[in-house]
């Protein structure tokens, strides 16, 4: 079973990749991480990652999931017409599609919210994450901070990522 996790070239949210990744690993699924291009990715907390292959090489049949990590630099990747088409191909295909923190954003962006429940990372200071789940049709969660919805799940922000990455495994094992 492989699951793939889309990160930012730049701004990733180092937990998130490192924590959901290991979550994965741990139950025995096979992890690839893609990006934009295959140079290395910048965390935000300084991490680095050198993904495993570029979005427009991914061949959708080899995965169960399509996982987009948060970090600041993530609602950017809303912006490449290859992620917006994998994770809505990803979705029209029955895998599961999941997102933490401003991941959920893309998923929203990319039309795959629409009438699902969701949560995402928001604050004070940025209100725009909320309101992107809402113009993607989306029933925003404001208290859960993992939230289930048949084949989506999405999560709040980093000291989530374990038991996102846990989530998804046991989706995945239930699902097999």
């Amino acid at each position: 079973m492989k699951a793939l996790l889309i990160i930012a070239q730049k701004g990733f949210r180092d937990e998130e990749l490192f924590e959901t990744k290991e979550a994965l690993e741990k139950a025995k699924i096979n992890v690839a991480v893609a990006s934009l291009s295959t140079e290395t990715a910048l965390g935000m907390m300084g991490g680095r990652y050198a993904p495993d292959l570029a979005i427009k090489d991914v061949q959708l049949e080899d995965y169960k999931a399509i996982i987009v990590i948060g970090g600041a630099g993530s609602p950017q990747l809303a912006n490449h017409p290859e992620v917006i088409s994998l994770l809505q191909t990803a979705q029209a295909k029955n895998k599961l599609v999941a997102a933490i923190c401003l991941g959920s954003m893309v998923l929203a962006k990319a039309g795959v919210l629409r009438g699902k429940r969701a949560t995402v990372w928001t604050s004070p200071a940025f209100p725009q994450s909320v309101r992107a789940l809402e113009a993607g049709g989306c029933k925003y969660e404001s208290k859960e901070k993992i939230v289930h919805d048949v084949n989506l799940i999405t999560a709040f922000g980093p000291d989530f990522a374990k038991q996102f990455g846990k989530a998804i495994a046991d989706k995945l094992k239930e699902k097999s």
